[in-house]
């Protein structure tokens, strides 16, 4: 089944339920507070602030009027969280520094499995419009989903398989958008209905916008920051008192724009250390002659992913086990890179990852959890930017997480062992046994007042593109080299935490510190121009930071705030900087709620970004200023909202450090989107 025909099939099964279901009566829609919501991606349903390490969960309103077309851009601002924009169409969340392949993205606790991991590029193949919720782990909390997570995780929480039967018989959601600067037009529909002990559930949603503008520049517009995409699901589910057993399957086509290739540099070379642009007759090896040359359209990256989940829990099957869980997901990945008409680059990946944990009930006052996990997937890039052969990745882990309560003190400890094994065609085949641990505790003061220290020992294994690149990467504008005597990466870490979850003030602070032995980087050894010729290399690293926001309730329905963080990246043998980490941003918000009406609103300055890397340049500072407004109202007795929401209401230049674009792919200028949503 194809995109557009799941599309109009959730859009007119939703359109024909709503006014029906609308008339049963309201539903109660309240959110709980974030705090109190439970960490899916975490055993043992523990909830936003009893997790022993730094957590944030968006859902309701507060995710609705934050999403953007792509899932860095939507978590970009949340402290301790930046993103490596790639303009309109694909972006990734940056975690205290590190991005793929140090931050595992996650559907629902089982692996995203795309290409986004392999170029920043590529994108995330997750439409926001459609989630649930958005979970970020940093620090050791991650780690149960191993070293792909060494620097964190998100896992995005959906509806695609229903996990309980629906009030009244069915619930659902629609909603319409649009926004200035990039012309954008989006809408989503989703409906979930049961009868019995079985629920289905069916989604859509679709997305268009131009290239968007961008103030004090060369030009109004980002060439190349166009974006196109639609997504579906459809999921069924077997549902009774003591768990559920569902699949889905989901389709996500999108077609966006590269800005920043530069097809200049497709003959460019390594002769030993040396980079060669051009004909050879230039004594220093390159051409540097640009006479003639014309602007070309930037290309476009057409993609679809084809997905599989299956999801169960099954609670209390046995004395002595309070619940298995079980996550397994099957992905098709593709997407053709396309200049001028023509095809020039096709990126597949295809694999599979499954996971089962099975809760035991208490012993002897130990509360935990015990897992295993199995995955495979084979990536390929074909064509003219085929710097990566087809490979193949087959891992395996088992995993442990205890904990037992002392009083006031929780003591939390996991485990995980991995065997990982790479291969590719024409290359040396490798195997690592990553093992990691942490040790985490939580002493509460008050029944709101709480402080956790955590630490770990957490190892990663190299990736494909570390182990076997050797070729032009245009959207990283360099030629990589990848090594196959890479060995394993080890992270110690320590992270100290205080957080009030309770009262007129709350507030939620972390420090950290990661120290590396082995830290696997792309090691810049010659330069021509913007193109540089990269080998992957090892060296150890440190990197320190602070994160942190507090917010206190002035009178009712009026709160103001502080938010802020700041990472430090560098190598230990000589203390250069590490490349692309984000600049330290503070900042400032307040909040108001009355009757039926809602307004926020943001400012913060991201600072000047001097402590670079080997052949990077330094980024200036710029303010940014986000409001929104929304008005709630019953629409036949569904929960109903219009909303307004400005970014860049100053509409600064914004050039993001951590961007391999930076200079030349600044952040959107003003933009104020317009949206109504109803859920019945």
């Amino acid at each position: 089944m194809r995109v557009r025909s799941l599309l109009l099939a959730a859009s007119s099964a939703a359109a024909l339920a709503a006014p029906a279901l609308a008339q049963d009566g309201p539903h109660d829609h309240g959110e709980a507070p974030v705090s109190e919501l439970v960490v899916t991606a975490l055993p043992l349903d523990r909830r936003g602030h009893e997790v022993a390490s730094s957590v944030t969960v968006l859902s309701g309103d507060a995710l609705t009027t934050r999403r953007q077309a792509t899932l860095g851009e939507t978590l970009n601002g949340v402290p301790g969280v930046n993103s490596d924009t790639f303009g309109g169409g694909a972006s990734r969340p940056v975690i205290r520094g590190q991005t793929a392949p140090r931050v595992k993205v996650l559907s629902s606790g089982s692996a995203l499995m795309d290409a986004s991991e392999v170029s920043p590029d590529h994108a995330v193949s997750a439409e926001p419009l459609l989630l649930d919720g958005i979970e970020i782990l940093r620090g050791p909390s991650a780690l149960l989903y191993g070293g792909g997570a060494i620097g964190g995780a998100v896992n995005l929480v959906d509806k695609k398989i229903p996990t309980r039967n629906p009030a009244k018989g069915g619930e659902g959601v629609l909603e319409i958008r649009g926004g200035t600067a990039d012309d954008e037009g989006a809408a989503v529909a989703s409906l979930t209905a049961g009868r019995g002990a079985f629920a289905v559930h069916v989604e859509a949603a679709g997305r268009r916008a131009s290239d968007y503008k961008i103030p004090d520049f060369d030009a109004d517009r980002l060439a190349g920051s166009q974006v196109e995409s639609q997504s579906a699901a459809l999921g069924v589910s077997w549902i009774d008192p003591q768990g559920y057993l569902g699949v889905a399957y989901s389709e996500q086509a999108s077609r966006y724009g590269l800005p920043g290739h530069n097809h200049e540099f497709e003959s460019c070379h390594p002769h030993g250390l040396t980079l060669h642009c051009g004909d050879h007759d230039d004594g220093d090896g390159h051409d540097h002659s640009h006479d003639g040359e014309a602007a070309e359209a930037p290309p476009q990256v057409d993609m679809l992913s084809r997905r599989v989940d299956l999801r169960g829990e099954w609670r209390n099957p046995t004395a002595g086990v309070d619940r298995i869980r079980l996550r397994a997901g099957y992905t098709d990945y593709a997407h053709e890179e396309i200049d001028e008409g023509v095809v020039g680059a096709t990126f597949t990946n295809e694999g599979f990852d499954t996971r089962l944990e099975v809760q035991h009930a208490p012993i002897a006052g130990l509360r935990g959890v015990v897992g295993g996990q199995v995955s495979r997937n084979d990536f390929a890039a074909i064509g003219d930017e085929s710097f990566l052969p087809l490979s193949r990745t087959k891992s395996a882990a088992l995993f442990l997480l205890e904990e037992m309560t002392f009083g006031r003190l929780r003591i939390e400890g996991a485990l995980r062992q991995e065997w990982l094994d790479a291969s590719a065609e024409d290359r040396t085949a490798v195997s690592y046994r990553p093992l990691s641990a942490s040790l985490a505790g939580v002493w509460s003061f008050t029944p709101t007042l709480s402080a956790q220290l955590s630490v770990s020992r957490s190892q990663r294994a190299p990736t494909a593109q570390e182990l076997y690149a050797r070729g032009v990467h245009l959207a990283t504008n360099a030629y990589e080299i990848g090594s196959t005597a890479l060995t394993k990466e080890t992270a110690y870490s320590v992270e100290l935490s205080l957080r009030k979850t309770g009262g007129p003030t709350t507030f939620s602070a972390s420090a950290y510190r990661y120290d590396y032995d082995g830290y696997v980087f792309a090691n810049t050894l010659d330069q021509f121009e913007d193109f540089r010729l990269i080998q992957y290399a090892q060296a150890d690293a440190v990197f320190t930071g602070v994160e942190g926001e507090a917010r206190h309730e002035v009178i009712q329905g009026l709160g103001l705030g502080v938010f802020g963080d700041y990472v430090r990246a560098k190598l230990k043998n000589d203390g250069g900087s590490l490349p692309r980490i984000p600049a330290a941003r503070l900042g400032a918000r307040g909040d108001f709620t009355r009757d039926r009406w809602s307004a926020n609103l943001e400012y913060y300055r991201a600072f000047d970004q001097d402590k670079v890397a080997a052949f990077e340049r330094a980024t200036p500072g710029y303010d940014m200023v986000n409001a929104t407004l929304a008005y709630s109202f019953d629409l036949r007795g569904a929960d109903s909202e219009i909303y307004v929401r400005g970014t860049n209401l100053l509409n600064d230049l914004a050039l993001n450090h951590a961007s391999f674009l930076a200079e030349v792919a600044p952040l959107r200028g003003r933009k104020v989107a317009l949206g109504v949503r109803t859920r019945f």
